[in-house]
């Protein structure tokens, strides 16, 4: 049996942004001001300050990415609370906390999560059709795996 994870009409997106990069995230969101108003925000700390303040509406912020922040959006789409993920992560420079980078892009993958890590992906994501409409997305089945780690 396949499962499935519901997504509202109204989607839970997080949005994280390496120091370089904020700007142009910043830009996309108030670019797309509108459609964002109609969904839940979650951010890491700078970025979700930033955020709230572009937008002028409120934005869950957690903490700062090095200092935990990815890996609570991690636990978030780990456990279905995040819907989207929009990173824009910088290809260029190397993080301090780059393993925790690298551990929630492969949470998102490993959960089936949608994720954009560039503007161009963000608007194709942001102007699907399904942003508009509920959405059932198969959840990985791991038992296979999770049984062979334990025997």
């Amino acid at each position: 049996m396949i499962k499935t994870r519901r997504f509202d009409i109204r989607k839970r997106i997080a949005l994280v942004a390496h120091d370089n990069k904020k700007k142009d995230l910043i830009e996309w969101a108030e670019f797309n001001k509108v459609v964002l108003a109609k969904h839940e925000l979650i951010a890491t700390g700078t970025t979700g300050k930033l955020m709230e303040d572009q937008l002028d509406r409120p934005v869950k912020k957690l903490l700062s990415g090095p200092l935990g922040g990815d890996q609570q959006i991690g636990a978030m789409i780990a456990s279905g609370e995040i819907d989207i993920l929009i990173f824009f992560w910088d290809p260029m420079e190397a993080q301090p906390h780059d393993s925790d980078v690298k551990a929630l892009l492969r949470i998102a993958i490993a959960w089936n999560c949608i994720m954009a890590c560039d503007r161009a992906t963000a608007d194709f994501v942001l102007t699907s059709p399904l942003m508009q409409t509920e959405y059932s997305a198969n959840i990985p089945d791991y038992s296979t795996y999770l049984k062979r780690k334990i025997d």
